[in-house]
Formats: structure tokens, sequence, C-alpha cells
């Protein structure tokens, strides 16, 4: 395989985390590593600041968008909530999994209904397993909320790379999307439950969520660079 295939198996996988306010930065941001990066995080505080507008100026870059907003609320708000995001074009999006089955099922159907009337390709709905901040999760929360989130029909989960081996077993079809990635001799900052990217790669992830060690480097395009190519 060549290097250009090789970047190009594992672009789809790479995920930059725009944790900004100013959808001038994001956009500079994510230009600079798009040839790396195939999809671009659009979290709470970006889409707060820019509202729909992230996603098209995302989507013009070439990348697919991960709306990271953790829908939580009671099942009709959710649900309503979902079938307006659903048709924005995202190809992600994610809810907490603490939220239960009835709210995960009805932020699902949500999206399905907003990208059907929008004539799109539904988000695959996340359920948010265990933030990768959290080191104090009893060990029977992750499998239990991953047999929530396949019940209730998500097409994915977010968790810890450390997780992995329990998605693998009792959700197998599900896509894994793993934040918290921190590349040797990146600082963990405020996640507990960091991994490396060749770690989460090796156990099953499918997308990997990366952010301040590529945003916060001295040079992010060259960062993402080196991380890419070291892991096509």
């Amino acid at each position: 395989m060549s290097s250009e295939e090789a970047l190009a198996a594992i672009r789809p996988k790479l995920a930059i985390a725009l944790d900004v306010d100013d959808l001038i930065l994001a956009r500079r941001l994510a230009a600079s590593v798009s040839d790396y990066f195939g999809v671009a995080k659009v979290g709470l505080e970006l889409f707060s600041a820019a509202g729909p507008e992230a996603i098209g100026v995302m989507q013009d870059l070439g990348m697919d968008v991960f709306l990271d907003v953790k829908l939580h609320d009671i099942p009709n708000t959710v649900g309503k909530a979902a079938r307006v995001l659903g048709a924005l074009g995202a190809k992600y999006l994610t809810m907490h999994a603490r939220g239960g089955q009835d709210m995960l099922l009805a932020g699902v159907e949500g999206l399905n209904a907003g990208a059907e009337a929008a004539g799109l390709d539904a988000p695959i709905g996340l359920a948010v397993t265990v933030l990768t901040s959290d080191a104090g999760a009893p060990a029977h929360i992750v499998p239990s909320r991953l047999r929530v989130a396949m019940e209730s029909g998500c097409g994915g989960i977010v968790c810890a790379a450390e997780d992995l081996s329990d998605a693998r077993t009792i959700a197998p079809r599900l896509v894994r999307v793993v934040p918290g990635i921190r590349p040797e001799g990146v600082a963990a900052d405020d996640q507990a439950r960091a991994a490396t990217p060749q770690v989460a790669l090796d156990g099953g992830a499918d997308l990997l969520v990366i952010g301040r060690a590529v945003t916060a480097a001295d040079d992010p395009e060259q960062a993402a660079a080196n991380l890419a190519f070291g892991l096509a």
C-alpha cells in the first residue's frame, strides 16, 4: 500500500476537536488539518457560538461533521431537538446514554425523521457511555449503557479506550468512537482515562477524537501530519 493509500485509509478515522467559540478560528484550524483528518468535531461551545453554519463550513472543507452536543433531556424534548439537528447534514450526533432507553430511542427516531424530511442520510446516533474525564464510574455502568445503546437503536457509542473490550463484546455492531486521545509525550490534562492513538486503534476504535495534541501545537498542520502518517 502506498503512503497516499494508507493516508486515505486512516483519514476517515481521525476527528479534530474544534473546542473553540470562534468560527473563523475553527475554520482555520480545520483547514490546516483537513488533508489528514476527515472529521471535524463541532462541540457545544462552537455550536452555541456559530450554530448550524459551523456544519456547512466544515463540509465545504471536505470534512464530515461530528456534532457533539450530548443531548440529555426528557424523551419528547430530545426527540424534537434531534429532528431539527438531523436535518443539518452532520454524520454523527451524541446523546447521553444515562438518559435511558426511551430518551435514546426518541433521539434516534428524531434524527431519522429530520434527515428524511431534508432528503439527507440520517446522522449516526452515538450514545455517550462514561466521559473520559470521569475515573470514578462503577464497573457496571459502561456495560449497562452499552446494552441500552444497542436496545435503543443507536448506531454507535462513545467510550474510553479501556472500555473497548466491553464494547466489542456487548455491542459489536456499533461504531466505536474514542475521545481522550493523547499521543506519547503529550499531557493528559483533564482526561483521566486517556490513551494513545495506536492503543485505541488496536483496541477496536473506529474513530479517534483528538484535540489539544494538534490544535494547541506550535504547528497544528505538522502535528496532524505526524500523527496521521504515524498511524497510516
